[in-house]
């Protein structure tokens, strides 16, 4: 009964304090809004509201730095209120020019013990602190304040709020109040560090490191991932700031964090980590020794697109360091999320899962029989054709992610059939590629296969110019043509009818076809005339007919008419037919020229006509 008499005593003061907080709320928002209302005046007009409201928020904060709790309750609005006014990024040089960051930075910190009331009573306890670690951190967006804020002593006093923790256990303060405190003081850290590699030494020489990674482990999850985006800031290219990290012993709490259901969490931890292998392999080795790896790959099929490609970049950063390591994300099934990856319509995630199995798909010497296995895997996973389809992209860092894997991949002899009988060899071919580099690559790539086309790899594609259905068939001849060897010509285009297929182009109802038919057919002629005397085959015991100049593309007794675009072109049948294997095939073979007479007209590219002329020209 006494317990109950002592609430409902208790019960009119809080309704009061209600009442006040309510008040106080109100009276911010009328600030705010009477601020937003100027801003939306003419520049000149808006810019001194601003000003002098900034100037207000100021000199209440200045004269407000004691625990008297009508002063806390001022302050705590002010810091909201520049808060608010530093959301607009427009507002921001305002704040700064009239003078909030002294008087926020002073306010990072408690009042002087002295002034505590005797009943030790600490009205609106860690809410002022709260509120100027927010507003500075939205001050600190902007680069060139950052240096000033750490000039005006702000770091140390953000050091302190991170270690703010320990209240919750040594006197019993507010949790949520200490939790909301200590999350706005590490994104301020984050924000005062980003991109500004003197910050992140300062932090680290402030002591700001060890209490982070302690909160890696703090209850609160909204504190757990501010603490890892302010690592995540400071391991960016900083070696010492990334040992202390390792020495504080993150890497056990990160590795949980990367199971988290949480996105928010894996995306920070994962992010953190890749910054601390990035330009490390000592970093590496210990944190694939912690167990990350079986973790990182799980993230690949995370509904968070950013937590996907964080760690598809990371996965590459691992292949990097060592072919088992290759093995080992291959053997716990990246693969196959890695090509779902592919076919995403987030450009950057194709480019980072283009970027990891290409990594994949590159052979060291040393363990050249493992590696090749990886090359196979991938290709038989469906990896071949998305990554042909990325060479279609504007971007020139997919683009040339996509040719770097397409490299790796066409080192295995495995893979080669597979590459040509899906029209990659067209596609390397007829690309267009924005960067030198990518340019390089396509090359390299495309004398990578020519190398290849031999023994079984070019009996393989022999079957399956016989058996495939047509259009693998005329993939192979046109690859063929380009790739093989002059010594291999024979075999390949007349005793197993590639010949017929590449003249069948020619007669396509496809424009694009027909053109690469004529290509093709252009470069066997090229490789056939530049055969050495010791190559060359002996002279062929057809009788050669000769025509007098008068006689070359005249109508006079022509019996074959070529129109190309719309211009004829007159020959002479039996001058084609001793002198090229090529017309000799098409009018001895079964094609519809056979039986012509002089009246019928064929139609092909002007690439086959400068193969006719050349012919022409060899009879004067």
């Amino acid at each position: 009964m006494e317990l109950k008499k002592h609430q409902d005593q208790r019960l009119p003061e809080r309704k009061g304090q209600k009442r006040k907080l309510e008040g106080e709320i109100e009276e911010e928002q009328r600030e705010i809004s009477a601020v937003e209302e100027a801003a939306a005046a003419p520049y000149g007009e808006a810019r001194k509201v601003i000003l002098n409201e900034v100037y207000a928020q100021v000199n209440i904060l200045n004269s407000t730095f004691s625990w008297d709790e009508a002063h806390r309750a001022t302050a705590k609005r002010a810091t909201h209120v520049l808060a608010e006014l530093a959301k607009n990024e427009e507002v921001v040089n305002l704040i700064v020019e009239g003078g909030a960051v002294p008087a926020l930075v002073k306010h990072l910190q408690v009042p002087p013990s002295s002034e505590i009331d005797h009943d030790n009573s600490k009205p609106f306890e860690h809410e002022v602190e709260k509120g100027s670690a927010f507003a500075l951190g939205l001050l600190a967006v902007k680069p060139e304040h950052q240096q000033l804020i750490v000039d005006a002593g702000a770091l140390s006093h953000l050091v302190s709020l991170l270690k703010r923790q320990r209240d919750v256990d040594k006197d019993g303060s507010d949790s949520r109040a200490v939790n909301s405190v200590i999350r706005r003081a590490a994104d301020a850290i984050t924000n005062l560090a980003h991109e500004n590699s003197s910050i992140k030494t300062r932090v680290r020489m402030e002591g700001g490191i060890p209490p982070l990674v302690e909160l890696l482990e703090f209850t609160d999850t909204k504190v757990q991932r501010a603490a890892a985006g302010a690592l995540r800031t400071l391991a960016f290219k900083n070696d010492e700031n990334k040992n202390q990290i390792v020495e504080c012993n993150a890497l056990p709490a990160l590795i949980l964090m990367l199971r988290s259901d949480a996105a928010a969490i894996h995306y920070e931890a994962v992010g953190v980590i890749g910054n601390l292998v990035h330009s490390s392999p000592s970093i590496k080795r210990e944190v694939l020794a912690a167990g990350a790896l079986q973790p990182v790959i799980g993230l690949l099929s995370s509904c968070c697109s950013e937590s996907q490609r964080e760690a598809a970049l990371l996965l590459g950063q691992f292949a990097a360091t060592d072919s088992d390591c290759k093995v080992h994300i291959v053997q716990r099934g990246a693969v196959q999320p890695l090509i779902e990856m592919l076919q995403s319509p987030d450009v950057q995630l194709k480019e980072m899962s283009a970027f990891a199995l290409g990594r994949l798909a590159q052979v060291k010497k040393i363990t050249q029989f493992q590696d090749t296995h990886n090359q196979a895997g991938i290709a038989h996973n469906g990896g071949l054709v998305p990554l042909l389809k990325l060479l279609d992209s504007r971007n020139g860092s997919l683009q040339h992610n996509a040719a770097f894997s397409l490299y790796g991949l066409a080192d295995n002899e495995d893979n080669v059939s597979d590459f040509i009988s899906v029209g990659g060899v067209q596609k390397l071919q007829d690309g267009e590629f924005t960067v030198q580099a990518t340019k390089d690559c396509v090359a390299k790539t495309l004398k990578r296969l020519e190398e290849k086309i031999h023994g079984r790899v070019l009996n393989h594609l022999l079957y399956l110019m016989r058996v495939a259905e047509k259009a693998v068939q005329r993939r192979v001849a046109l690859a063929l043509a380009h790739l093989c060897s002059p010594d291999d010509q024979r075999a390949i285009f007349i005793n197993n009818c590639g010949l017929d297929l590449l003249l069948g182009l020619l007669g396509s109802s496809s424009p694009k076809q027909q053109l690469d038919g004529a290509i093709a057919l252009y470069r066997l002629a090229n490789k056939a005339t530049t055969l050495s005397p010791v190559d060359a085959a002996p002279p062929s015991p057809t009788p050669q007919v000769y025509l007098g100049e008068q006689y070359v593309n005249n109508a006079t007794l022509s019996d074959v008419t070529f129109l190309v675009e719309g211009r004829r072109f007159y020959a002479h049948r039996i001058c084609l037919l001793a002198s090229s294997d090529a017309f000799r095939a098409m009018f001895d073979g079964g094609y519809r020229v056979r039986n012509c007479n002089c009246a019928d007209v064929m139609v092909y590219q002007p690439f086959f006509v400068s193969l006719l002329l050349s012919e022409l020209i060899q009879l004067r």
